[in-house]
């Protein structure tokens, strides 16, 4: 009985697919042409980055880099504080950023109004580990010619890497230069949030070796209601400055799923104070190009009228 029933699932069967070189040859030529089922959509997560708390200890760069792989970037000293890797770049996708604050008075003595903005002056450093933005809607998606940079399911930003074909459209839109382009392959990297670590239910690298808790990650809703309530504790605490910076959209930018909670100025920690995605500007650009063509045409032709014998 148990070999006629193997007899009998060895033999075709009518919703098979059918089998040979020419099905076999139209299959590989099919294959590159067919989409892949994507993703169920997830929770947007991302990162809240309290810089109040940052010690700057630089676990976050070690870890990104190791769990990432990326190659170091040497041990040169730049001469502004104390920090060698100076920005974001396409082997590091992580920067501890150190911003001196010191004034040239006596100790006690309260510093310009150029040292510092708005606060009673206070001799000290600011640290925040900057890294890719996470936009909701990415000047650099939206300026990809090749369909590499793509949101994922969990609305982060991703660069693939084997779609870039380098010609960095998406370093010209980012207002915040955190793309860079490869000095090795050619294409553009950034972080990832770690989106391998995120699809085993992992949360990224960074976050896990931060000692301070300085880099929060989860849901983006949840992230914006635990920076408000530490806003607030701030502002009780006597730090009315602090702020946060990206958690909502504005009238030039989009909300960032990655976003920071400051206190002073976004221009202070090398970020611009009112962050512009160029895409606005593109209707008035191609409404432009569309009647200079047009104008150009209609004076080819008056050209040609005139000339005709």
């Amino acid at each position: 009985m148990a070999s006629r029933e193997k007899e009998l699932s060895a033999l075709p069967q009518a919703n098979d697919p059918p089998h040979g070189r020419m099905s076999e040859l139209l299959g590989r030529l099919i294959y590159p042409f067919l989409r892949g089922k994507p993703p169920e959509p997830r929770p947007a997560t991302g990162f809240y980055t309290d810089t109040t708390v940052c010690i700057g200890c630089k676990a976050c760069e070690v870890a990104c880099k190791q769990w990432n792989q990326l190659p170091s970037d040497g041990f040169n000293w730049s001469g502004n504080s104390y920090d060698n890797t100076t920005e974001l770049s396409a082997t590091t996708w992580r920067h501890v950023k150190f911003i001196e604050q010191f004034s040239d008075e006596a100790p006690g003595t309260p510093a310009s109004e150029d040292t510092l903005s708005n606060e009673q002056a206070l001799n000290r450093w600011l640290m925040m580990s900057d890294h890719c933005k996470h936009c909701l809607a990415a000047p650099c998606h939206q300026a990809c010619p090749t369909g590499a940079i793509i949101q994922n399911e969990f609305e982060n930003v991703y660069i693939q890497a084997d779609i870039c074909n380098g010609c960095s459209c998406c370093i010209a839109a980012c207002p915040f230069g955190v793309i860079t382009r490869s000095e090795m392959g050619g294409h553009s990297h950034k972080c990832t949030l770690c989106y391998d670590r995120q699809r085993d239910g992992l949360e990224p690298a960074c976050a896990k070796a931060c000692p301070t808790k300085s880099i929060h990650f989860g849901p983006v809703d949840e992230l914006r209601e635990q920076a408000r309530e530490r806003v607030e504790e701030l502002h009780r605490r006597g730090v009315p400055q602090a702020y946060l910076y990206g958690d909502a959209p504005t009238e030039t930018y989009s909300e960032m799923h990655s976003f920071y909670l400051l206190v002073d100025r976004p221009s202070v920690y090398g970020l611009p104070d009112n962050p512009f995605n160029p895409w606005l500007h593109m209707m008035g650009d191609y409404v432009r190009s569309v009647v200079g063509g047009v104008a150009a045409i209609a004076v080819l032709l008056l050209v040609v009228f005139l000339l005709k014998p």
